[in-house]
């Protein structure tokens, strides 16, 4: 029988609700430091991401509308006060509506790798893209990177290499909800892991 996906409007962001920038405190309905997760998927690393860190509240970004019910729901059955979703495209979502020196943390995990020679431009790590995350970030704040596609992830180096003034490399920590052998613990890294695709990460902070 298939689950029925439930809304829960506490849980849900909408753009008609935003005015320009973003009030996180408005959000959130109180202060905090803000995490966002562009493409939450089915939400697996935010739910548990946000249940290890009470304190600190979490967006997450999806644009394709069955997994971000599911992540909705999955958000609300747990009644987790402390994260958000909303359902738009991050890329005009974070520079229309993120404010400067905002977000201590930008989560991008499997980011759909655009293979198609034709279709490059589309992907999210691009010049304009890093900086607007760049001028969203806190001082110290910093972006973590998880992909399967090997060809991807050397320009998302390459990418944020070209930053070495604003962006130091450090460490990229298994999360939360990571099990043995994974990084993020999110649905699409399990099942690239039982694939037995490689699975590259990066993490690097604003200077």
């Amino acid at each position: 029988m298939a689950r029925i996906l439930k809304e829960y409007p506490t849980v849900v962001l909408k753009l008609n609700d935003l005015d320009g920038k973003i009030d996180f405190g408005w959000v959130f309905g109180r202060l905090g430091p803000i995490h966002i997760e562009v493409g939450t998927g089915k939400g697996t690393f935010l739910v548990n991401e946000a249940r290890a860190q009470p304190g600190t509240n979490f967006l997450g970004i999806e644009r394709a509308s069955r997994y971000y019910r599911y992540a909705v729901d999955r958000t609300g059955r747990r009644r987790l006060a402390n994260v958000r979703l909303i359902r738009t495209d991050a890329v005009s979502f974070i520079a229309e509506y993120v404010p400067d020196s905002s977000v201590e943390c930008f989560h991008v995990y499997f980011p759909d790798p655009w293979p198609k020679k034709r279709h490059l431009k589309r992907r999210f790590f691009n010049d304009a893209n890093t900086e607007h995350l760049i001028r969203c970030l806190k001082s110290g704040g910093t972006i973590r990177v998880a992909t399967d596609h090997a060809e991807y992830f050397e320009q998302i180096k390459k990418v944020l290499a070209a930053r070495s003034d604003r962006l130091g490399e450090v460490d990229f920590l298994p999360t939360a909800g990571a099990q043995l052998g994974e990084w993020v613990g999110s649905n699409f890294e399990r099942k690239y892991l039982k694939e037995n695709r490689a699975v590259f990460t990066i993490a690097v902070k604003k200077l």
